[in-house]
Parts: structure tokens; C-alpha cells; sequence
């Protein structure tokens, strides 16, 4: 995703009537930048056909009224699943039912046209993402990595679902050897997940590995973690490599984000919490390793006060910073902790247009899907229309009007589409 995307007018030879959806008068932020002046947006089939400085037509047509159109908003890490609800088959199926539909919609009415799931019920998300995909689910973009792989008695394990067994065996899988851990990638892998994700604080008390104490004030227990083993971390990571996949791996240290960075990771998930950056050359590993920082201020600001002035820091270098919410069930509301965490990145010290390209187009690139995040021709139509614009103040990711998924319409708060 180099450079700027293409801008493109409409094709002389086409019939400008053909498009199948045409947004009109629109200010547009294209994942990367402001283009100038007003364009309209035309969509076939899925895909974005033509941006153009000039008038087009469709069969269906929005005015978006001198407002804002820009990719639809991607959350590249969440949970999605009742980590406390679930406990057995019969408490998974009610969730299912009863609460999922809701949840996944509450994305679509915050903008949220794609979200990653990075450590749920294996069955279970691969289920609702094949549901999303055949359409007897309503909802945003699902992309999963089944279940967050950590050491035994490692995090998640014995902290959030240290009480629930069951949810512990599905949630997570908990490996004693880097042969283990290899055999699992391969069977997610298998399984056609989207990504890999680790989780450095593992139960091994190897020498050298200094003890990291969870607290999370949501949940009324206090563990004594130490990291996953190096030569643990290396295996899950070339296997995910070898089978195509992206790995990104849950840190809180500094010690922790360089052995995930120097072990072969494409992505930090949290970065570094619990302590302030002071090692310089651990940003310049970043950098020269092109590292995607997910900083989840939204779960963190409160409880870690280091964790903003992190993610300054390493914006302010260059580092490639992506938005994951670390949203979860009991706090908040899905799709709306999506956008406070855009807003956090920017009380963080990042300007409105690099919280927006975190994401948008930093987001697409993380997940590996170039299709999505950018507004270009041949991209996938998923995108948004605000009344306000969010490139001056990101507060106006909260004025939507319309949200588009793959050239569909399913949100419309001004209900006054032709």
C-alpha cells in the first residue's frame, strides 16, 4: 500500500448511469490523506469504481451534502465473545442467539465495517464469521485468529478464565513446548484463520524472565506472570510465517516487545503498558522492522499511565500505529469503544488524519487485506459518510450518517436515501 491510491474519473466509454451507487458531493478522506475539493464516489458490484472531481450517476444516488466520506473504520483487536457469560454449551448457544446479532450490528451503526477477533472460542468465531460471510448474519467484516495461544497457566488462562474451566479450554490453548505450539498454528492454519496472535506473558519462569504481576481492575484477581519462552515465540512465529499468516503478539514490557520483534513478529498487540519506553533502540528495532504498534488505550489509559505517552512517542518517531480497542464484554458499548479509541490516540499526541489512518488504511495493511481501507478504485466498498469532518476533530467519527459494506447500505440515519 506505497504511496497514494489512484484517483480515478469516470471512464468516457462507460454509461454514467451504470453505476450502482453513487455518493455526491463529498469532501474524502481516502485512508491517507485529504483529496481537495468536493468528488463523488461511484460503486459496482462491491468494489469502488470511479472517484472523480466531477459529477457522476448511478442508480442509486446519496448526497452526502459537502460531508465526509472516508473508508469504513476497522478495530484490528477485540474480543468478542462473553468472557464472563460463557461458561458452558448452554450459555454459548444463548449468547449466540440472543446477544451476538445485537453486538455485531452495534459496529455497523458506529461506522465499524470490519473488526478482528483475537482470542475467542475457536468454533465459535469461525461459526459467526461463516455465518457473516453467507449472510444469515447482519454485521461488519469478521477476520479471527481463533484462540489467543499463551504459555501453561500463561495469560489469559489463569487470569481472566482462571474460574471457568470450560471457557478456558476454548478461549485459549495452553502449550508446554515449542512442538506444541507449531502443530497448533498448523491446525489453525487448517482451519483458514486470518492471523495468528501470541501472548508473551506464558507460565514458563525461564532464567532471565522477569515476573510481570496482572491486574485488571474488571476482573478481582491478581497473577504472577512470566513470559513465554523465546524459543516458544520463534516457533509459533515461523510456522504462521511458513503458512502465510501474519503473527502479532500480546506485550506489555519493553523486554517482552523486543524478544517479540528480534523472535520474527509482524505486529505488537499493546506494545509497552505497564512501564514508559526508555529504551531508544527498541523504537529504532520498530521502525526498521516496520512494526505495527496496537496501543488499546481504550482498555489501558486508565490503569496504565504510561501507556499514552508510549504511543506519542512512538507516532512521533514513525512507527505504524493501528487501532485495536480491546474491547470486551461488561464495559463500554462495541462499535462506540471503537471511536473513543481513535479519540485516546489523539489525546495521546497524534494528529486527527494519523488516528484515521490508523484506522483505515495502517489497519487494512495490518490485517493484511490491501482491499480494504483505502478509497480507490478496485477497493472494496465499505465505507462512511459523516455530517462533520474528523481530519479537524476526530469527536466527529460520532456524526454518521451512513455506513456502506461492500457496496450494500445497511446504516442510514438520515433515512432519506433515494
Amino acid at each position: 500500500m506505497a504511496g497514494e491510491p489512484e484517483v480515478m474519473p469516470s471512464t468516457e466509454m462507460r454509461d454514467p448511469a451504470a453505476y450502482d451507487l453513487v455518493i455526491r458531493r463529498a469532501h474524502v478522506f481516502d485512508g491517507h490523506a485529504t483529496l481537495p475539493g468536493l468528488r463523488d464516489i461511484a460503486m459496482d458490484g462491491g468494489q469502488i469504481a470511479a472517484i472523480s472531481a466531477t459529477p457522476l450517476k448511478g442508480r442509486k444516488e446519496i448526497d452526502a451534502a459537502e460531508g465526509w466520506v472516508l473508508p469504513g473504520l476497522i478495530d484490528t483487536h477485540l474480543h468478542f465473545y462473553d468472557v464472563r457469560a460463557v461458561s458452558d454449551p448452554e450459555s454459548m448457544r444463548v449468547f449466540e442467539e440472543e446477544e451476538l446479532p445485537e453486538r455485531l450490528d452495534l459496529f455497523l451503526r458506529h461506522g465499524v465495517t470490519t473488526i478482528k477477533s483475537v482470542g475467542d472460542p475457536t468454533e465459535g468465531i469461525l461459526r459467526t464469521r461463516a455465518d457473516l460471510a453467507a449472510g444469515t448474519l447482519r454485521g461488519p467484516r469478521l477476520l479471527v485468529t481463533g484462540c489467543g495461544i499463551t504459555g501453561r497457566d500463561g495469560h489469559p488462562a489463569s487470569t481472566i478464565f482462571g474460574d471457568n474451566p470450560w471457557a478456558r479450554e476454548r478461549f485459549t490453548a495452553e502449550v508446554d513446548s515449542a512442538r506444541q505450539l507449531r502443530d497448533l498454528v498448523h491446525r489453525l492454519a487448517d482451519r483458514k484463520v486470518d492471523a495468528i496472535k501470541l501472548l508473551s506473558e506464558g507460565g514458563c519462569a525461564c532464567d532471565g524472565s522477569p515476573k510481570y504481576l496482572w491486574r485488571n481492575p474488571a476482573f478481582p484477581v491478581t497473577v504472577e506472570l512470566a513470559r513465554l519462552p523465546l524459543d516458544f515465540l520463534r516457533a509459533g512465529i515461523d510456522t504462521g510465517h511458513e503458512r502465510g499468516l501474519r503473527v502479532t503478539v500480546h506485550t506489555t514490557q519493553q523486554v517482552a516487545a523486543r524478544e517479540a520483534i528480534e523472535a520474527g513478529a509482524d505486529g505488537l498487540e499493546h506494545g509497552v503498558t505497564i512501564e514508559p519506553i526508555t529504551d531508544h533502540s527498541l523504537i529504532d528495532l520498530m521502525l526498521e522492522r516496520d512494526i505495527t504498534y496496537t496501543p488499546t488505550l481504550w482498555i489501558h489509559d486508565a490503569t496504565h499511565p504510561h501507556a499514552r505517552e508510549n504511543v506519542g512517542r512512538v507516532a512521533a518517531a514513525g512507527v505504524r500505529i493501528v487501532l485495536g480497542s480491546d474491547t470486551f464484554s461488561g464495559r463500554g458499548l462495541f462499535g462506540a469503544n471503537t471511536l473513543e479509541e481513535a479519540e485516546l490516540m489523539v489525546a495521546a499526541g497524534m494528529t486527527p488524519i494519523q488516528s484515521l489512518t490508523a484506522a483505515t488504511s495502517a489497519a487494512a495493511r495490518h490485517c493484511a487485506r490491501p482491499d480494504l481501507g483505502t478509497l480507490a478504485p478496485g477497493k472494496r466498498a465499505d465505507l462512511i459518510v459523516l455530517t462533520a469532518d474528523p481530519t479537524r476533530d476526530i469527536g466527529n467519527l460520532r456524526e454518521l450518517r451512513t455506513t456502506i459494506l461492500n457496496g450494500e447500505l445497511v446504516v442510514d440515519t438520515s433515512r432519506s436515501h433515494p
